[in-house]
């Protein structure tokens, strides 16, 4: 049970009631003792995912109906709904990406999306796309703590109030920080992100005399780290509720970190959790936070009771959106529902299928072209190092902005002819979606590291290709590192790029996840690789053919 702002006000009016010899009747549009039923959908870090994959999983269509389901429940038991998206709408589906995430926007106002937070990569693209997408959404787009250097003044409205029955809600948006150094510089050169923590303390201020809402929830693209602990990102939701006086915000709907959040116990995630088990939201300063992990994979339900000014969460679950396991049937693996299947809504699926088949049309689109082969055949590219294999990895290298890039040679799955290069070729070479990330080490970090990826087997797809770094390797281990050809120096810090496969410990790689330099760019590979080739068309081949920079003795 949290004590909400009404009995502060109550005490507030008391104490200027004394003063001036009235009675104390604080303003409210709710019913004293009547109990109010208050539902908070959320979703985040949509990356483009408005069509159902390969396996029939996800998808706004199957949203929709849950959305709509749950919207029809709750209202005939007499309460109301309010449906947020911890943001990062753009990037990591090309027939999205192709439209400027336009069926995206679209179908978060057919689905009823009341506010989202504006996510690090709504700035993508230039920032007349993000107003265009503005445009499109007939929900607010949200954020406190992002300025235009010129005028000093927001660039996005700071928050939205909502009337629920009487109950007043003020939503606020806050963007991460890191936007400023994992974003495109080309795009944010005006644009400055201040400290969302100062922001949403000021705000709320601001909005408790001017608006006196019962509830204050904020929609934020910061990330939840555990305990606080957010190593080189920057602070994180829990950081936020921590700062801020304990309760003045009722509820955080996060983004940006991509997990499902669901604690074990006091500050501790349960790493353990799987589709369709319990979850339990973290709760920090008296605030609850929640996310629902990424591409609409869920839909987060938060159920609310509101009585007298308290807000008491009654409920909270994560509910998969036709996600799928794996299982043997007659000795042969198939994928099954793990809950019951969900419903394409018809209506939706009529809208969003124009949309499918443009971006279709659009992968055969010539993007570049190269002067010859770029070698990723598989019998070649797991046992040395190959011209393809170099330029995957510097294009994530320099996406990164990093020192050096490894790529794990099994996420290289064709070759690219000579000649005029297509989406569709891009999408053959890396079809898996895994997104860039980076971490940060001291050289000794870094050695030990390579020790055990450098040195992986031929003929296997953790053999590493690499970029921007030079060694020998000889007798299980490395020696002679050099990375932009300076000796490694054990004491320096050191950047590099790796696919979240190989950073969650895909392929026997060290697991990086945990690591405090750790960096998730929500780049999809796919997508880096695409820009990469536009931007150095025409290719000449020769340039990423392996010259002795890695050498097996």
């Amino acid at each position: 049970m949290k004590q909400g702002r009404w009995l502060k006000l109550a005490v507030s009016s008391a104490v200027f009631a004394a003063l001036v010899g009235c009675s104390p009747e604080p303003s409210h549009d709710w019913q004293k003792d009547k109990t109010y039923h208050i539902t908070v959908l959320h979703t985040n870090d949509h990356h483009g995912r408005f069509w159902q994959n390969k396996y029939g999983e996800y998808g706004m269509a199957a949203r929709k109906t849950l959305v709509d389901n749950i919207r029809q429940e709750v209202e005939q038991q007499g309460g109301t709904v309010l449906l947020l998206s911890g943001g990062d709408i753009n990037t990591g589906v090309p027939e999205s990406d192709l439209q400027d995430a336009e069926p995206d926007f679209k179908g978060m106002n057919r689905i009823g999306y009341d506010a989202m937070a504006i996510g690090n990569h709504e700035f993508d693209n230039p920032l007349d796309v993000l107003k265009k997408q503005e445009g499109w959404a007939t929900f607010p787009l949200l954020s406190a703590n992002i300025y235009d250097k010129t005028t000093g003044k927001r660039l996005f409205e700071p928050y939205k109030v909502f009337d629920k029955q009487g109950v007043k809600i003020a939503v606020i948006g806050l963007t991460t920080e890191d936007t400023a150094k994992i974003g495109n510089p080309e795009y944010l050169g005006n644009v400055e992100f201040r400290d969302p923590k100062e922001e949403a303390k000021i705000l709320i201020e601001e909005i408790e005399q001017k608006e006196k809402p019962d509830l204050i929830f904020a929609v934020t693209h910061m990330g939840h780290y555990e305990d606080g602990k957010h190593g080189i990102n920057a602070p994180g939701d829990v950081a936020l509720a921590r700062y801020l006086d304990e309760g003045s915000l009722d509820m955080i709907v996060g983004g940006h970190s991509q997990e499902p959040v669901c604690m074990e116990s006091a500050n501790h995630v349960n790493t353990a959790f799987k589709p369709g088990d319990e979850c339990q939201p973290d709760i920090q300063n008296g605030t609850y936070i929640v996310q629902a992990h990424e591409w609409g994979k869920y839909v987060g339900r938060a159920d609310y009771t509101f009585k007298n000014g308290e807000l008491n969460m009654v409920s909270y679950n994560l509910i998969p959106v036709n996600l799928k396991k794996k299982v043997k049937v007659n000795g042969e693996s198939q994928r099954v529902f793990i809950e019951e299947e969900i419903p394409q809504n018809k209506e939706m699926v009529e809208f969003l299928t124009p949309y499918q088949e443009k971006g279709q049309e659009q992968l055969n689109v010539k993007i570049a072209q190269s002067d010859g082969k770029l070698e990723g055949d598989r019998n070649v590219v797991r046992f040395k190092q190959t011209n393809l294999g170099r330029l995957i990895a510097q294009a994530q290298m320099e996406r990164g902005k990093a020192d050096f890039g490894v790529m794990n040679s099994g996420g290289v799955r064709d070759s690219i002819e000579g000649g005029d290069i297509t989406y569709k070729d891009v999408l053959k070479v890396q079809p898996f979606g895994n997104i860039i990330t980076y971490v940060d080490m001291n050289g000794k970090e870094v050695l030990d590291y390579l020790n055990v990826v450098a040195t992986k087997p031929v003929d296997s797809g953790a053999y590493a290709q690499f970029a921007g770094i030079s060694m020998q390797v000889a007798n299980g281990k490395v020696s002679d590192v050099k990375i932009n050809g300076k000796p490694l120096d054990e004491s320096q810090t050191y950047r590099f790029t790796i696919p979240s496969y190989n950073a969650a410990g895909g392929d026997g790689y060290p697991k990086l996840t945990e690591h405090p330099g750790y960096v998730n760019t929500g780049f999809v590979d796919a997508e880096v690789l695409k820009e990469y080739l536009q931007s150095h068309s025409p290719i000449k081949v020769d340039t990423y053919n392996p010259s002795g920079q890695i050498v097996y003795k």
